[in-house]
């Protein structure tokens, strides 16, 4: 079955938007028979961008993936990948070295590696991962060993072709996708299924979370051994997902417990816990969670309809969207501006995002804190204060019980 994808009017797609929230630039839906149209099957999982921003891949429902050039849908360059099982999990690699750690490189004077084809990794229901060549479209190869759906993809950010999966099988694998996958590392120990994992800009660790568990895992991707546990002391908070800052600093992980959802930001280093922001709305929780590539917005779906979007250590919502719908994922294009979501019922959403300029503090902040961790910041002869902002400790500086764009019911923690 093949799906096609219908662009709704430009008026409409901007009906409902709130003023000051950003506005959602484009929606994209599949056009299915009607016989299976809106069945269980037709989720949209998970999006992603080319590492350059100029493809995008959508996983449509129902094993159906389409490729295009962004932001030209439904140019002649589409590819559409039929993946003959649900998928839960895509990503777009190798991913090239941040600007930290390409600075750092360059240094080093590492010789550059010719470039390499793009590849779209899909994650399927049955546990296969299904290796395919961006531009053309073309299946190169499987890799197998998942017992069981595979649930998160990420390729390793230093440029070369190793990729994580986590799966309900309760492992992460570790793949080289230049050995066509032979021999996996086999990450094992979790808890409950893998949702969700996010690998260090550095690539030196990956990070995991489990359903039914309180715990984040951190796994070393130098010796591919277990690290530490990150956990709070509330055994009901269950993982739903995770991701590092620009310098990997700080690790940010949603989950959710009866009282609603909570965003908690960890230091990796330490396993000291920096600061929460809690939702008392119950029944609610965060479905997916990203920070922007400069690290400077942390943009969150939660499960009763909002897409927030965080401007890191302020006092407000940068974004706070109550209009859209149905939203399972979310991820931002590599050059900021935009984050793509993408629905229950299978449709993607555009939404464009206020541009800040780093200040020299953030992007000094951030190049110190890529090479230099936590308690080498601290051995340092350097005042307190500077300590305090190196290491992310300002944040617990922060408390606040009401937030613009919130309702009266809504309040937000910080973690003191």
């Amino acid at each position: 079955m093949t799906g096609t994808c219908d662009k709704r009017p430009q008026r409409e797609r901007q009906q409902g938007d709130m003023p000051g929230s950003g506005a959602l630039v484009e929606e994209l839906r599949p056009v299915y028979p009607a016989r299976v149209s809106g069945s269980a099957g037709c989720e949209t999982w998970n999006v992603d961008f080319s590492p350059d921003g100029s493809r995008f891949a959508w996983s449509m429902g129902y094993g159906v993936v389409k490729v295009f050039d962004w932001p030209a849908p439904g140019d002649s360059n589409e590819k559409t990948l039929k993946c003959e099982d649900t998928v839960w999990g895509l990503a777009f690699g190798p991913r090239p070295p941040n600007w930290a750690s390409a600075g750092r490189q360059a240094r080093a004077k590492v010789p550059e590696k010719k470039e390499q084809k793009l590849l779209l990794a899909t994650g399927l229901h049955n546990g296969t991962i299904k290796v395919w060549g961006a531009s053309g479209g073309d299946l190169l190869f499987d890799l197998k060993g998942h017992q069981s759906l595979v649930r998160d993809l990420e390729f390793t950010p230093n440029g070369t072709l190793t990729l994580v999966s986590g799966s309900r099988d309760k492992t992460l694998r570790v793949w080289d996708l230049a050995k066509k996958g032979k021999n996996p590392q086999v990450l094992a120990g979790h808890g409950g299924w893998v949702v969700g994992c996010s690998v260090s800009p550095d690539s030196s660790m990956v990070a995991s979370v489990c359903s039914s568990d309180n715990k984040v895992y951190l796994w070393s991707l130098r010796s591919y051994t277990f690290i530490r546990n990150l956990n709070k002391d509330d055994k009901r908070q269950v993982m739903t997902s995770c991701d590092f800052s620009l310098d990997g600093a700080v690790l940010a992980v949603g989950s959710y417990n009866s009282a609603g959802w909570s965003l908690d930001l960890w230091d990796p280093y330490t396993s000291q816990h920096l600061a929460f922001l809690q939702d008392c709305k119950s029944s609610d929780l965060i479905r997916s969670l990203r920070f922007s590539p400069d690290g400077l917005y942390l943009a969150f779906i939660t499960d009763q309809s909002a897409l927030r979007v965080w401007e890191f250590g302020q006092k407000t919502f940068a974004l706070d969207a109550h209009t859209v719908t149905n939203e399972l994922c979310c991820t931002f294009h590599p050059q900021g501006g935009i984050i793509a979501t993408g629905t229950r019922d299978g449709c993607i959403k555009f939404w464009r995002i206020p541009r800040v300029v780093p200040t020299l503090s953030h992007i000094c902040r951030t190049v110190v804190r890529f090479s230099v961790s936590t308690h080498q910041v601290e051995a340092l002869p350097i005042p307190k204060k500077l300590v305090k902002f190196l290491t992310y400790k300002d944040l617990l500086t922060l408390f606040i019980t009401n937030c613009l764009h919130l309702t009266c019911q809504e309040h937000l923690f910080w973690h003191l």
